[in-house]
């Protein structure tokens, strides 16, 4: 209603004046103004995916209006998601509808009028997305693994779990990185000496890593998934935890070495002496050399 009233006396005031393109250009430049203060356009507008779980975000909160979701393919006709229609959020979950993960998308973000208000306004204010792919650009979390250390103690193998995504086959099954990436899919492996701060790096196309160049000492190690493929800021997941291998496992080899390190010693200085009594006593003997 203070809409309405505001344009009569803007049309009564201009009516007034002859001057009918006046009256135009300033009629709209008022509508202009009016409908960008009560419909804002959005800001910040970011995209947020990790493990392809992918979320566009935006601010502000809206205070008396609302915001819609449009989004497509580039170059596509756009479509909504139905739970991002005059929505008073500053968030729309998108990872049903990106489909085609390998193809790049945009989102527009339109400022409207609240649920059940009406607006004669054809064309909202909005605002564009950056591109987005959910194959190149999705982050990748941190993997948990596993150390096995071989009975000699010379061979480390590091047993690394498939990370689970957002995605669901046809069968509604969970879908892991493995199945979307593939053979391109590798991990990055960044181990050290437990006392030591030296560090080195080994890439490996399997989540069953097998270390041969150890020492026989504690180790410990962090891995992430590397996809060589994308560009070069977008390569690297998630660091995992730092695990350790135990220290127990080469102590008790030092154990078991410095035992028969000790029984050799003995036997050998038992020999000696025995060598002692059966041979040279009897020579001292025979010559009249007292023992």
């Amino acid at each position: 209603m203070c809409v309405i009233q505001s344009v009569n006396q803007y049309l009564n005031h201009f009516f007034r004046c002859n001057n009918v393109s006046l009256f135009k250009s300033n009629v709209l430049i008022y509508l202009l103004f009016y409908f960008i203060d009560i419909f804002p356009k959005a800001q910040n507008v970011t995209w947020s995916s990790l493990n392809f779980k992918t979320i566009l975000m935006w601010s502000p909160k809206p205070t008396n209006h609302s915001y819609t979701v449009e989004f497509s393919q580039v170059g596509q006709d756009r479509e909504r998601t139905p739970h991002c229609i005059r929505t008073m959020a500053t968030e729309c979950d998108l990872t049903a509808g990106l489909k085609n993960l390998k193809a790049y998308y945009s989102a527009d973000i339109l400022s409207e009028p609240m649920q059940g208000i009406s607006s004669d306004l054809v064309e909202f204010p909005h605002v564009s997305s950056e591109k987005y792919s959910p194959y190149y650009d999705t982050a990748i979390g941190r993997p948990v693994f596993k150390i096995e250390v071989s009975s000699d103690k010379r061979k480390t193998t590091l047993h690394v779990a498939d990370i689970p995504t957002s995605l669901f086959n046809e069968d509604k099954k969970r879908l892991n990185i493995q199945d979307v990436f593939g053979d391109t899919l590798q991990y990055k492996i960044t181990y050290r000496k437990a006392k030591s701060t030296g560090k080195k790096e080994k890439i490996s196309k399997s989540s069953i890593i097998e270390l041969t160049d150890l020492d026989q000492e504690s180790y410990c190690f962090y891995v992430q998934a590397f996809l060589p493929f994308r560009a070069q800021d977008k390569q690297h997941g998630e660091i995992s935890n730092i695990q350790c291998s135990s220290e127990e496992i080469f102590e008790d080899g030092c154990f078991i070495a410095r035992a028969v390190l000790i029984i050799i010693l003995s036997i050998t200085a038992i020999i000696i002496c025995h060598r002692d009594v059966l041979f040279v006593l009897p020579i001292r003997l025979s010559l009249g050399i007292p023992n």
